[in-house]
């Protein structure tokens, strides 16, 4: 089956949405900003994906890294897949194992956002939970040499999770709950 093109497209805008209302304006990671501006996020729909579909993806997703230096980040958004948030995590444990072998390790890490992410330990309705939940699941992938230079080169990185959570239980449930209607 062909996925339906609008459906694509609106699921991408709902995604740059997000990332323009939430990962830069409640500013979860202080370089998005830059990479929305220069449009050098790649999107990548996969509908309705199993875990070797996703797999398959991410190793295209790696070369396509590889084969464009114009692109900073990917992201791959996975509508109606992966219901349970478990089955995401082995899902993305998956990828990270793909990752390395296939060599890519030092050269891209993965990340990921999953629309009910809970942190270990956190109750469903921690806002703390919000700084990694996402409209849809996702797995990111961000160039290593950018992410060192960011680390290199920003004062206080190591201090932006906890200054995320803060946020978010500043702000409260209501509050976070806003920006992940569908």
């Amino acid at each position: 089956m062909i996925p339906n093109e609008p459906l694509t497209d609106q699921i991408i805008a709902t995604t740059r949405k997000w990332i323009i209302d939430v990962v830069i304006g409640c500013n979860f990671c202080p370089f998005a900003a830059k990479e929305i501006k220069r449009g050098s996020i790649h999107y990548e729909v996969l509908h309705n994906s199993d875990s070797g579909q996703v797999l398959a993806a991410v190793l295209k997703m790696m070369q396509q890294l590889d084969a464009d230096a114009g692109i900073e980040t990917t992201l791959l958004i996975l509508p109606g897949s992966f219901g349970n948030f478990y089955d995401y995590l082995d899902l993305l444990y998956h990828a990270e194992a793909l990752h390395i072998k296939e060599d890519y390790e030092g050269i891209y890490q993965i990340a990921g956002f999953y629309p009910e992410y809970l942190f270990a330990g956190s109750s469903p309705n921690d806002p703390a939970n919000y700084t990694n939940r996402s409209p849809y699941p996702m797995l990111h992938f961000l160039r290593e040499k950018s992410v060192s230079n960011a680390v290199d080169n920003y004062p206080g990185i190591e201090d932006i999770p906890n200054r995320n959570i803060a946020f978010a239980n500043k702000k409260g449930l209501l509050y976070m709950q806003q920006f992940l209607s569908v």
